[in-house]
């Protein structure tokens, strides 16, 4: 494959001779703060303002996508508001992520609802991002890392007075009619704060650079797309959060309330699509400072209540069959579309409603101990009960006449205590250790099929409900790292972890080997079909790296170096299911290749290494403004040890240039994106290839004491290419099949990127 990438040995050979090609960060101890170059973080964790966030929020209605400059970030393409982080090759349910200090989980076989998703961009306050070598006073129950989220710090008043405050604001996006706004308001004295934030966001299906599929049809009558709409990329979301703090003397009480309503929000690389979710959440913290150090606590209780089904792009009514030589039904499986019929039968389906609800209450307690003005001791314990319900109604055709259950009373517990210790030894040297013990408890009731009475039911359902369910994992994580300034221009950190991450629900779980069912349980984006194991084993990672950190005494010019290299044990890869699971799992499928495939989730072996650069420096300073350059480039590999194959959704090497310029209240930036082609796929998965490409982005902004106004291009060339980590494309037509009929979404077609987008957006504080 042609790799398009011509441009990438210069762009390598300049992040590595010129000083200073950098993001606005800030590391300590393997910790990132998302921030303004100006603003530091501290190992405290108060909450740090961004204002250099500020110009990509325009941009995007996703808060995940907020952490696109971070070098080791990738994202996963999905819906709208959803994409997934990936650290170093390592995503989804492998990070642990916090949003203002709950252990949220994706409550969905599709993971359509991660926890970055309840955070509107708009109301994003701090992200900070622990890549691999996490200390264990943030980390647990992952083993790629920890990100950090948290909404917007409460404000107080002066002694003795009162304040209004707010802000207002909207944006506009062209590819895709994307539109929306926010409304944030706080009435404070100085010891009570009361705050509400609000926003809306909404977006049409986006388009392609060009032409990238041969068909119009969706599987729907009268609803066709062009060929280079790419379908199922519409959403509409709402955020509500109100929030109470008291403050006195050292003490500070916080209590938020959200709640999140997603009316639909299509996915391009999945099967299916959301059509209603809605969380509910209470959040409570206490934070105070004692003659001994500081003690936090809080407490958390969250329900979501999820739907999924067929959304505007894919066919609805299946099902048909053949009476004197009449097709009654939807008209069968091998037509374009769908047609109504009627009564819900065997021969007559309307839709595939799947339903998902859950519950997940913590609790968390930590306490951080001056020992001596040198050394810190951390301590703290945590609990969280999650419980998980996945069953979805019969709606006729193959899912009849039993609601199916996927997951039935599904538990996953967690206990958790951990110490760590931070020493500074001398001026020189900074260390940090730390263990974690967590016990974490899964269990699921009985299941059933559509029909028990149907092979392969007839022998997993008895097969699983007869099983021991119940498994309980023991997990130890340690953490060692220590900083060593060797001079004031240079600090080297070097660090060693053992993470361990316990299988989730779905991955012990899901348990149907009929290949629509499996179909429907993918969190993957690859368009194939997965069942998973009861038995599956913790993930267990050893992770080693070091940070060289050249930089000038002011800090006006940086460039850092990150090579890592990380082997996981029990590693949860996928192999063609058995023979022996009958349904889809058959031997046509075991060397099936250029199609799509039905897997099971399986314990492996595991290794993953590679490199992060980032810099920053200044150019020039003119009368016409300050005129400066930062970049970053990422780098990784994983491999398979037991197969040899590569490792699934692994981000080619890439590079980001920016050019940035800054004079009185402007504030511009032209970046330069590239990624080698995607080539080192995923056999076992039938991963597709994706070819390398180059993007310019355009981004200026100007602020007035109380307005901003920002302007900006995506994509200014309007060049085409697919995503590395989209998926495949299967966003419109008969989606429930992966026989190639009909108006069945073909094998070998990933999601594209976005065409050429013209943003603006307003924000006036008050």
């Amino acid at each position: 494959m042609k790799k398009n990438f011509r441009r990438l040995p210069l762009a390598v050979a300049i992040s590595l001779a010129l000083p200073a090609l950098a993001l606005a960060q800030e590391t300590t101890l393997g910790r990132v703060i998302v921030t303004a170059p100006e603003a530091a973080a501290t190992n405290s964790g108060t909450v740090v303002n961004a204002p250099a966030l500020q110009s990509l929020k325009p941009a995007t209605s996703d808060a995940a996508s907020l952490l696109r400059d971070v070098p080791g970030v990738s994202l996963y393409g999905s819906g709208g508001v959803s994409s997934l982080p990936s650290i170093r090759g390592l995503a989804d349910d492998r990070i642990r992520i916090k949003v203002d200090g709950m252990d949220l989980i994706a409550a969905c076989p599709n993971h359509m609802n991660p926890a970055l998703s309840y955070l509107d961009p708009s109301n994003v306050g701090l992200l900070e991002v622990y890549p691999g070598i996490s200390p264990v006073s943030v980390g647990g129950d992952s083993i790629a890392g920890t990100i950090v989220a948290e909404s917007k710090a409460p404000v107080f008043a002066e002694d003795g007075k009162t304040l209004m405050t707010g802000e207002v604001g909207a944006f506009y996006r062209s590819n895709g009619n994307a539109r929306g706004g926010n409304l944030g308001a706080t009435f404070a004295s100085d010891s009570l704060s009361v705050s509400y934030a609000g926003s809306t966001a909404e977006s049409d299906n986006y388009e392609a650079a060009r032409a990238f599929k041969t068909r119009t049809a969706t599987g729907r009558v009268g609803h066709t797309l062009a060929l280079d709409e790419v379908g199922s990329t519409a959403y509409k979301s709402r955020n509500h959060e109100l929030g109470f703090a008291f403050k006195g003397g050292d003490h500070l009480f916080e209590a938020k309330v959200g709640l999140q309503d997603i009316p639909y929000e299509l996915w391009p690389n999945q099967r299916m699509d959301m059509l209603e979710n809605d969380q509910k959440r209470v959040n409570l913290r206490y934070q105070g400072k004692y003659d001994w150090g500081k003690l936090e606590a809080r407490a958390y209780h969250e329900k979501v209540e999820h739907f999924m089904d067929f959304g505007a792009d894919k066919r609805y009514w299946y099902g048909g069959s053949v009476a004197n030589d009449v097709i009654i039904g939807s008209g069968g499986p091998t037509v374009l579309n769908g047609t109504p019929c009627s009564p819900l039968s065997p021969s007559c389906a309307a839709g595939m409603p799947m339903n998902t609800e859950s519950k997940n209450t913590g609790f968390a307690l930590k306490g951080d101990v001056d020992l001596s003005a040198t050394d810190l001791l951390r301590v703290g314990a945590e609990i969280q009960r999650y419980r998980l319900d996945d069953w979805w109604p019969a709606s006729g055709g193959g899912m009849w006449p039993n609601t199916f259950w996927n997951i039935n009373d599904g538990e996953r517990d967690r206990n958790a205590v951990f110490a760590e210790w931070e020493a500074q030894p001398s001026a020189q040297w900074t260390t940090l250790a730390g263990v974690r013990y967590e016990r974490v408890k899964t269990d699921t009731g009985p299941v059933q099929a559509y029909s028990n009475a149907v092979a392969p039911a007839t022998m997993l359902v008895p097969a699983f409900n007869s099983a021991d369910r119940e498994r309980t994992d023991n997990n130890w994580d340690v953490t060692l790292l220590a900083k060593y300034t060797v001079d004031p221009t240079l600090d080297v950190e070097v660090g060693f972890a053992r993470k361990v991450r316990s299988p989730s629900l779905y991955e012990r779980y899901s348990w149907y080997s009929r290949g629509m069912e499996m179909l429907m349980v993918n969190w993957f984006g690859d368009g194939n079909g997965y069942i998973g194991d009861i038995n599956l084993e913790p993930e267990k990672a050893r992770t080693v790296s070091a940070t060289f950190d050249w930089h000038s005494i002011d800090r006006k010019w940086e460039l850092k170096a990150t090579p890592f290299y990380s082997r996981v044990t029990d590693y949860i890869d996928a192999v063609r299911c058995p023979t022996s699971l009958g349904g889809s799992c058959s031997a046509a499928n075991l060397s099936a290749t250029n199609s799509f495939v039905f897997l099971q989730l399986a314990n492996q072996s595991a290794r993953l290494y590679g490199i992060d650069l980032s810099g920053r420096m200044p150019l020039a300073s003119t009368p016409y403004g300050e005129f400066g350059l930062r970049g970053v480039l990422n780098y990784t590999d994983g491999k398979n040890r037991e197969t040899g194959d590569n490792l699934y959704n692994i981000m080619p090497l890439n590079v980001k240039l920016t050019l940035t310029h800054q004079h009185g209240g402007w504030d511009n930036a032209l970046e330069w994106f590239a990624a080698q082609s995607k080539d080192d796929i995923s056999a076992v998965r039938n991963e597709q290839e994706t070819s390398g490409y180059n993007l310019v982005n355009l981004r200026t902004s100007y602020s007035w004491k109380q307005v901003r106004v920002d302007f900006g291009v995506e994509n200014v060339f309007d060049k085409f290419y697919y995503l590395p980590l989209g998926g495949t494309y299967v966003g419109q037509g008969t989606t429930m099949t992966s026989n190639p009929v009909g108006a069945v979404p073909l094998w070998g077609t990933p999601v594209p990127g976005a065409g050429r987008s013209i943003y603006a957006g307003i924000n006036y504080k008050f």
